[in-house]
């Protein structure tokens, strides 16, 4: 694996994967390789299921992908070589008995906040951690349904900032530019996504995280009903802000994951009852009433979508119409909504840095967020929770079907471009959050209510950055979101948009023999 760091490096240097976790050349050399072009995950389970590839290919050419870019996009902090060829040559000898499952030998990805048993789980921190005893409910579920994980992505630290960049890992880098950030803190999901590494990766989304890598990459990004995936075994993860979601580059692909890791823990408090995301991608979503709300939440920052932002959005509205619904401007009734917010992510911060061995290592911004948090913990944060019912009141009128009620929210999903890697470099604290405030207003305050939402790609900028917009509705509405997602995309066709061929960035294609 090359180390040679791009020309147009700002950030902290990269490190390359441990050698004892590198892809083992003979064993990405004895099997069929498949095509330079990969498979979606759906398209990659029908060919498995069919005899036209297997999984020991497929395995071994995502782990070649990964190991061949990592020097340029460090999208992977641990992989899961020997361990996943293994896996692979499992599922190929359960398919050829006959055994099928939604996505039996599959290569898929997780985020590094994400328990994978022995491996630690680092969540974007530096120093020595131990290894998982077991895996995640995602993760189990993840593994009922056949799939390889593969490795465990990047992740800013403890998931707080929409860039995915440190001191324990480099920076992670975005496919389409490598001087931008991929966003955050799924952004080592994205990029591995986007860039063809793997066909999907899970990520997970306390305050956009999912849907801001994924506008930022030009991938759907679904941040599901809070419990619709189990964050065990830290159910109720960020205070209830946090829940995990899939990135893919179709609806379909993502409505995929979705069905596969979807389920409650027996111990998880938030029980919504079962979807199928994947019918739901093949759905007529109807005649729908959609608003338009250019306005953020009060963030103190001012800020308003950048132009090229606006120009994306207003097309995507258009197409909208277009397809026969009727589209209206309109302002949702958000109030003071981020007084609820900050206590309750800076209480998770406190949470999830409380149990790190040794707190002197995490970013100053990080133990700056570790006493904001335990300050406003207890009284201060319960109250916060106990306003989501007057929330969910307020803002859910927007979707009131008693009056001229919306089915849909159409937001950006940020405010503003992809910014270049360093961006947030030696901001304090206070700057660095006014930043990201200003850059990614609209996503959050669904976190807060708990409700789900999808990024779907919005264009590009005229440099080539891609942008996203969020379909946002009221609780348990992911139905209604991924079928209008779908209906999109058949008209919108993102997904024939790729980031430049792998070759361009450092990895040489392989043929199919």
């Amino acid at each position: 694996m090359s180390s040679t760091e791009p020309t147009d490096r700002t950030g902290p240097s990269t490190p390359p994967v441990p050698a004892a976790t590198a892809v083992p050349a003979r064993a990405a050399a004895s099997e069929p390789s498949p095509a330079p072009a990969p498979s979606g995950l759906a398209d990659s389970a029908r060919r498995l299921a069919d005899g036209r590839t297997s999984s020991t290919a497929l395995v071994a050419a995502a782990l070649a992908r990964i190991e061949a870019t990592q020097g340029t996009l460090n999208a992977f902090r641990h992989l899961r070589a020997e361990a996943a060829l293994a896996e692979a040559a499992e599922a190929d000898r359960r398919l050829a008995a006959g055994e099928r499952l939604p996505l039996l030998g599959v290569p898929v990805a997780v985020k590094d906040d994400t328990d994978v048993a022995g491996l630690p789980t680092h969540f974007g921190c530096d120093g020595d951690l131990p290894p998982a005893a077991s895996d995640s409910e995602a993760v189990r579920r993840l593994r009922a349904a056949g799939a390889v994980i593969v490795g465990k992505t990047n992740s800013c630290e403890l998931g707080q900032w929409p860039f995915t960049e440190g001191a324990a890992f480099g920076a992670t880098r975005n496919p389409w530019n490598t001087g931008h950030t991929p966003g955050g803190s799924s952004g080592g999901s994205a990029a591995a996504v986007a860039a063809g590494l793997v066909p999907a990766a899970l990520g997970s989304d306390g305050a956009g995280s999912v849907r801001i890598p994924a506008a930022w990459t030009h991938l759907i990004g679904i941040k599901p009903q809070r419990g619709r995936i189990s964050t065990h075994p830290h159910s109720d993860a960020f205070q209830g802000l946090t829940v995990n979601g899939p990135l893919a580059r179709t609806v379909a692909d993502a409505a995929l994951l979705l069905d596969a890791v979807a389920g409650p823990h027996p111990d998880d408090p938030h029980r919504p009852p079962a979807v199928s995301a994947s019918a739901a991608a093949r759905r007529d979503p109807g005649r729908l009433r959609i608003a338009l709300a250019w306005r953020p939440p009060l963030t103190l920052t001012g800020a308003g979508p950048h132009p090229e932002v606006r120009r994306a959005v207003t097309a995507l509205a258009e197409a909208l119409a277009r397809l026969g619904h009727h589209v209206e401007e309109a302002r949702p009734r958000y109030g003071l909504i981020g007084l609820a917010f900050v206590p309750r992510a800076t209480t998770g911060i406190a949470e999830f840095a409380a149990r790190h061995p040794d707190p002197a290592l995490l970013d100053p911004r990080t133990r700056s967020a570790l006493r904001t948090g335990t300050r406003l913990g207890g009284r201060v944060v319960r109250a916060a929770r106990a306003r989501e019912v007057r929330q969910h009141r307020r803002i859910g009128a927007l979707f009131d079907a008693s009056g001229r009620g919306f089915d849909v929210l159409l937001t950006p999903t940020t405010a503003a471009p992809p910014p270049r890697i360093g961006t947030f470099d030696r901001l304090s604290a206070w700057r660095t959050d006014l930043t990201m405030a200003a850059a990614c207003p609209y996503a959050w305050p669904w976190n807060v209510l708990g409700w789900p939402g999808i990024n779907v790609p919005a264009g590009f900028t005229r440099d080539g950055l891609p942008l996203g917009a969020q379909l946002l509705g009221p609780s348990r509405s992911e139905e209604r979101l991924i079928a209008l997602a779908a209906q999109l995309e058949d008209d919108r066709r993102w997904f024939e948009h790729r980031p430049p061929a792998p070759a361009a960035l450092g990895v040489t294609p392989v043929r199919e023999r």
